[in-house]
């Protein structure tokens, strides 16, 4: 099968590009799988996503990513995300006390983004 060339950018950089087999990642209308010969399609990203891109014999790689779009054509998949934090760039102690933070402040938006940060790290709300 052939891959999927993947570019997961922010507005500030782009955070990651290469090739993979699948990104998986939620939007508005639902989670989303995509394989290579994907129907072309655009997509909001849902409140407090991550996105999953796996890759052939290598790590996969792993993002909390808040706003934007996800973008997939005949010539790959492009995430198009307001900020994109990679899983291994976050800091879970910090997350976990953001999310204490929007939870007390009741901040619907900061605790999205801190359960994404979260899901993106490997750890539980």
């Amino acid at each position: 099968m052939a891959d999927l060339h993947v570019e997961l950018v922010s507005v500030e950089r782009e955070i990651w590009s290469g090739e993979a087999r699948e990104v998986i990642s939620r939007t508005t209308e639902g989670e989303l799988g995509i394989l290579p010969g994907h129907t072309p399609l655009l997509g909001e990203l849902a409140p407090g996503a991550t996105v999953r891109i796996m890759r052939d014999g290598g790590e996969d790689v792993v993002a909390a990513v808040h706003g934007g779009f996800l973008s997939v054509t005949d010539e790959g998949v492009t995430v198009l995300a307001e900020t994109a934090e990679l899983a291994e760039d976050i800091d879970a102690d910090r997350a976990k006390a953001a999310l204490e933070r929007a939870l007390g402040d009741d901040d619907a938006a900061a605790q999205a983004r801190a359960e994404s940060r979260l899901a993106a790290a490997g750890q539980s709300a």
